[in-house]
C-alpha cells in the first residue's frame, strides 16, 4: 500500500524508516511538520485505512498549496 507522507526538500531523513532523525531535523528546522499536518487533518480511526489515507494526502496538498513557494513536499512509501 502506498502511504503519503510530508516532509520538506532539505530533510535528508525517511519519514517512515528513520522517524526519530527524520523528527528531530523536521522540528530543529522549525517546520513543525506534524503539528502542521495534524492541525489540517481531521480524520478518525473509524474511517477505515483507504478513507485515512485519502484525507492524509488530501490535508498534504492542502499544505504545499497554502505554501507554493515553501520547500514542503510530499513522498510515497510503499507499506505492507
Amino acid at each position: 500500500m502506498k502511504v503519503p507522507f510530508i516532509t520538506t526538500v532539505d530533510n535528508p531523513y525517511n519519514p517512515y524508516t528513520q522517524f526519530d532523525e527524520w523528527y528531530a531535523f523536521d522540528n530543529q528546522k522549525g517546520y513543525n511538520s506534524c503539528q502542521l499536518l495534524d492541525r489540517i487533518l481531521f480524520t478518525s480511526p473509524d474511517l477505515g485505512t483507504n478513507l485515512y489515507i485519502k484525507d492524509k494526502e488530501r490535508a498534504i496538498d492542502s499544505i504545499i498549496a497554502m505554501h507554493p513557494f515553501g520547500n514542503y513536499t510530499k513522498i510515497y512509501v510503499e507499506t505492507t
